[in-house]
This record gives C-alpha cells, sequence and structure tokens, in this order.
C-alpha cells in the first residue's frame, strides 16, 4: 500500500509532462519569433519581457489580484448555494422546474457585456456587481449538474429504498444526492474557469482594483508587456483553481468510495 502513492504521484507527473512540454515549446518558439523577427515589443513582447514585467510590479500586480480573487471565491459561492438550494427545490417540486427552468435558460442567453455595465450601474464599483456578476454567469451550469446527477440515479435502489418504508427526504439524501457527485463536481470544474472570466470581466467594465483593472490600464497605456502579464497571473489563477476542485473531486469520491467498501 506505501508503494502506491509514489506510483500514483510518478503517474500523474509523466501524464502532465507532455502539457508542460507543450507549453515550454510554445514559449520556446514565442520567444525566438520575437527575437528573430525585430517586431516592435508594443505589438508582441518577448516572453521573457512579460516575466521581467510580472517581477517588476509584483507588488502592483500582487495588490490587484487579491480582490480578484476574493471577488471569485465570493461570487462562485454565492453561485454554489443558491445552485443546490434550488436544485432541491427543482427536485423535490417537478411544476416549480417547469415553471423556472426557462428562466433560467433565457438568463444564460443574456450578453455579458451588456449586462455587466447595466449592473456596475445599479449597484457601484464595490466588491457587489463582481460576485452578482460572477454567480450570475456560473449559476446555470452548476443547477444543471445537480439536475442531471439527480435524474441519473439508479431506479432500483431507489424502488428498494421506498419497499423499505423510506421517505422522499431520505430517498435523496441517501441515493439521489450521492448519485449526483460526479455531475456536480464535472459543473464545477467547468464553472470554475467561467468565475475568473467573470470577475475579470466586471472589473474591466467598472472597479476600483483588480486584474481587470491592470488590462484596462494597460491597454490605455499601450503596454502589451503588461497586459500579458496579468493574463498570465489571471491564467495561472485558473489553473489552480480548476487543480483545486479536482484535488477535492479526488478526495470526496475516494471517501465515497471507502464508505461504501466498508459498508459491505
Amino acid at each position: 500500500m506505501a508503494g502506491s502513492i509514489p506510483r500514483r504521484t510518478g503517474g500523474g507527473v509523466a501524464r502532465a509532462l507532455p502539457a508542460v512540454a507543450s507549453v515550454l515549446a510554445a514559449f520556446a518558439l514565442w520567444e525566438l519569433y520575437v527575437r528573430l523577427s525585430g517586431i516592435s515589443p508594443l505589438m508582441l513582447p518577448a516572453p521573457s519581457r512579460v516575466l521581467e514585467q510580472m517581477w517588476q510590479n509584483r507588488a502592483m500586480l500582487w495588490a490587484n489580484t487579491w480582490p480578484t480573487i476574493i471577488a471569485t471565491l465570493a461570487g462562485f459561492s454565492l453561485s454554489l448555494s443558491v445552485a443546490f438550494v434550488m436544485s432541491v427545490v427543482v427536485d423535490f417540486l417537478p411544476r416549480v422546474r417547469r415553471a423556472l427552468f426557462p428562466i433560467f435558460v433565457v438568463s444564460q442567453t443574456l450578453p455579458l457585456v451588456a449586462i455587466a455595465p447595466l449592473v456596475v450601474l445599479w449597484f457601484g464599483f464595490d466588491l457587489t456587481p463582481k460576485v452578482l456578476l460572477v454567480a450570475l454567469v456560473t449559476f446555470f451550469p452548476m443547477l444543471v449538474a445537480w439536475v442531471d446527477g439527480y435524474a441519473a440515479t439508479d431506479r432500483e435502489i431507489e424502488d428498494l429504498l421506498r419497499s423499505m418504508g423510506a421517505g422522499r427526504g431520505t430517498i435523496f439524501r441517501v441515493a439521489r444526492l450521492p448519485s449526483a457527485l460526479p455531475y456536480f463536481f464535472a459543473g464545477l470544474r467547468i464553472s470554475i474557469t467561467y468565475a475568473v472570466v467573470a470577475a475579470i470581466f466586471a472589473e474591466y467594465v467598472g472597479a476600483r482594483a483588480g486584474l481587470g483593472i491592470v488590462i484596462l490600464n494597460a491597454k490605455n497605456s499601450y503596454r502589451p508587456d503588461l497586459m500579458l502579464a496579468a493574463v498570465v497571473i489571471s491564467s495561472t489563477l485558473t489553473l489552480a483553481l480548476f487543480l483545486l476542485t479536482a484535488a477535492i473531486q479526488h478526495l470526496a469520491l475516494r471517501w465515497r468510495r471507502a464508505g461504501e467498501g466498508g459498508a459491505r
């Protein structure tokens, strides 16, 4: 058992190597092209220049990264909470689902580029509009993930629980909720990437601080190197949150499988 952990770790590193090599190769080709072509840094800065700007402006970039992190996590937490509550409501009350789902679908057709300025206009330049926009973008995917997960419950298990006298609440807790977990984590990984993009876009439209403000100011100052530095940080943040959700999924489902094995 002790030897299985290093093997799994080594296997994970081996699976990540092709992706890491591809990224490094892309950056190397980018650097080579900029140096050989003589293109102006105002048009296309080299990766080395972008990294240099990240280091020279690290204090400013960190000061603006933190508000983006707060907006992302706060908005995503709100989205997760509301999506779970609404998923339970529509699962227990099919009529409510038929009444509300069309509204939820329509909410996803609204272009963010048009809604974001209105939300900023209504709620100001503080944290509130960013949280609301993140929640709006990520709510529906999480709701659909929960609802589809409930629908995937094995009917034989539900029938067995009913034959044993279990009520609707017990069936939901014992059968429907556990069966929805893989769907929930699939939606979680997708939505967390949307959350960072929505937070940065909300800052871009109107905010006092954040990576969106850095990108906007760098654009207005014709500083593509600083713009790309903020983009690299936002991409790194998105990747870190994605990997965190994957790690949580691994731990949660492993705990669930261990519990099922112990029950048997």
